[in-house]
């Protein structure tokens, strides 16, 4: 059972993701969304992917506004409380129980990540060999390129899609 903390020291905590939620005693909660807050920092350096730390701001304030919601609670609810990890590996992972919409939209997503890592180092590699004004080009331009093809074909893919069930709704309706 937990309790609930001094006001200003729930501020204070609530300023790092996870440790208010620590500090007020939901300590699996608190390692979820610390572990990823600093996942994100982590697999961005790492691979060089840097675009993924707009996801820092997200989990920041989602982290900052549970605290002072669970601090606001009454006291009824906030005892009933279970603390549970906010991921839930075991219902995420099987891939037996997942659609084969869902393994496309993972594939894709582990398509396109690996391609702009491989992209990045091949570019990276041939660096030395390929002349400044084409390097930044290739580094900066083409990456982009693909991206806006990829979200562009999958508007067109959605548009399509929506289109097509409202024909059918219209087929049925008369």
């Amino acid at each position: 059972m937990t309790k609930k903390k001094n006001g200003f020291l729930t501020f204070c905590f609530s300023l790092m993701p996870g440790a208010g939620e620590m500090y007020m005693g939901f300590m699996k909660q608190g390692l979820s969304i610390m572990a990823i807050f600093w996942g994100i920092i982590f697999f961005a350096a790492y691979f060089g992917m840097d675009y993924f730390i707009f996801l820092l701001p997200i989990v920041w304030f989602y982290s900052f506004f549970k605290v002072h919601n669970l601090r606001g609670m009454p006291d009824e609810e906030f005892y009933a409380l279970e603390d549970e990890y906010l991921i839930h590996l075991d219902k995420i992972l099987p891939p037996d129980k997942w659609s084969k919409k869902q393994n496309t939209i993972l594939a894709g997503v582990l398509i396109i990540t690996g391609g702009i890592m491989l992209w990045k180092n091949l570019v990276g590699f041939f660096r030395d060999f390929i002349p400044n004004a084409i390097y930044w080009r290739l580094v900066g331009d083409v990456p982009q390129l693909v991206m806006a093809l990829i979200l562009i074909t999958i508007g067109v893919m959605l548009i399509r899609g929506k289109k097509a069930q409202l024909d059918k709704e219209e087929e049925g309706e008369q």
